[in-house]
C-alpha cells in the first residue's frame, strides 16, 4: 500500500473528527472534575425535598426520576406537582411551568454567547442550554469564559451532567424516605437552592451595577408579595431591574462628568 488509496483518505477524514470528540470529551471530564463539591451537595440536599414531597403526592419514583432530569428547575417541578396534586389539566400544569421557567431565558441569553462555538454542532448547543438553570449558570459563569472557545460547550455539559446526576440522587433518596423525613424539614430543604443562588450572586457581584438589582429584589420582594402576591416576583423583576438599571447609568453618567 503507498497510502493514497481509498482507505488512507478515509482515514485522513476522520482523524480531525476523531480528534475534536477526544477533545471535547476531555473538557466534558474537565467540567465534571472541576466543578466544586458545594453546589452538587446542595441540589442533593434540596432535591431530598421534592423527592419526599413527589412521593407525598402519590407520584411513582420514574415520575420523580423523569422529572429530575428533564425539567431541570426545581421551582418549575415543584410547580408541576401542586398542579398535578390539585387535579389541574396538563395545559394549565404545562403553562404555569413555563411561567417558572420564564425567569431562565435571561441566563440563557447571556450564557450563550460565551459558550457557541461556531463548529459545535447544533444539538450540543441545544443540550447545554436546555440545562441551564440557576445553579448551572452561576457555576458556568464562574468557570467556562477561562475555557478555550472550542471546549466551553462540552465544558458546560461536564458541569450539567454532575448536577443533574446529584440532583436526580437526592431526589430518589428523598423519594425513598420520605416515610420518616418530617415534612418541615422536607420542605425546608427545598430552600437551599435558592438560599445559595442569593449568596454566590453576592459573592461574585462586581460594583455598584451588580449589587444593585440584588438589594432591589430584596427590599421590594416582601413589600410586593403583601401588596399582590400573584404578581410579586414578575413585578419585583420589571420594577427593581429597570430601578437598578436607571441608578447605574446615572451613577456612571457622575463618574464621567
Amino acid at each position: 500500500m503507498d497510502g493514497t488509496g481509498p482507505e488512507a483518505g478515509s482515514l485522513a477524514r476522520t482523524e480531525p473528527q476523531e480528534a475534536v470528540l477526544a477533545s471535547r470529551w476531555v473538557a466534558f471530564c474537565r467540567g465534571v472534575r472541576e466543578t466544586p463539591l458545594i453546589p452538587p451537595l446542595i441540589l442533593s440536599f434540596s432535591f431530598i425535598g421534592f423527592g419526599a414531597l413527589t412521593k407525598e403526592t402519590g407520584l411513582s419514583l420514574l415520575h420523580t426520576l423523569f422529572m429530575s432530569v428533564f425539567i431541570f428547575a426545581l421551582p418549575g417541578q415543584v410547580v408541576l406537582v401542586d398542579e398535578m396534586a390539585r387535579g389541574a389539566s396538563l395545559l394549565t400544569a404545562a403553562l404555569a411551568v413555563t411561567a417558572t421557567a420564564v425567569r431562565l431565558l435571561p441566563m440563557t441569553v447571556a450564557l450563550l454567547p460565551i459558550i457557541r462555538d461556531r463548529r459545535d454542532p447544533k444539538w450540543l448547543e441545544f443540550a447545554a442550554t436546555c440545562f441551564i438553570a440557576v445553579t448551572v449558570w452561576v457555576e458556568a459563569m464562574r468557570r467556562t469564559p477561562h475555557q478555550p472557545r472550542p471546549d466551553r460547550t462540552a465544558y458546560t455539559l461536564g458541569i450539567v451532567a454532575l448536577l443533574v446526576i446529584s440532583s436526580s440522587m437526592g431526589a430518589v433518596i428523598g423519594f425513598l424516605l420520605a416515610a420518616s423525613l418530617p415534612k418541615t424539614f422536607a420542605a425546608a430543604l427545598l430552600f437551599l437552592t435558592p438560599m445559595y443562588f442569593l449568596l454566590s450572586m453576592i459573592t461574585s457581584s462586581r460594583g455598584k451595577g451588580e449589587i444593585l438589582p440584588i438589594v432591589a429584589g430584596l427590599a421590594l420582594g416582601p413589600i410586593l408579595h403583601l401588596a399582590v402576591p400573584q404578581w410579586d416576583l414578575v413585578l419585583t423583576g420589571i420594577i427593581g431591574g429597570t430601578l437598578s438599571f436607571l441608578v447605574a447609568r446615572l451613577l456612571q453618567a457622575k463618574r464621567r462628568a
